[in-house]
């Protein structure tokens, strides 16, 4: 299965999440997005945005600094009160 591959090394939170929240929603139930990121806050940061939204975090490691993230989009029944969604 192919990934999409996010580059935020450098950005400081919240901005990691959010550029990630952001190419999620543009993807397909299931596809898996790999997020590089440089600040340690992003550890945390992406496993409770994962727990919160559904997201599976898959795998998550740290090489010579750089943060590495993969994460499965949750399939859209995952939240069926979910605000975004239309017709709720």
């Amino acid at each position: 299965m192919s990934e999409t591959l996010l580059d935020v090394k450098g950005m400081n939170c919240p901005l990691p999440v959010l550029k990630a929240n952001r190419t999620l929603r543009g993807m397909a139930p299931g596809e898996r997005l790999r997020v590089l990121a440089t600040d340690r806050a992003s550890v945390a940061d992406f496993q409770a945005y994962c727990r919160e939204t559904g997201h599976a975090l898959l795998a998550c490691g740290e090489e010579s600094g750089v943060f590495s993230f993969v994460i499965r989009r949750r399939p859209d029944e995952a939240l069926p009160n979910d605000p975004q969604k239309k017709g709720n």
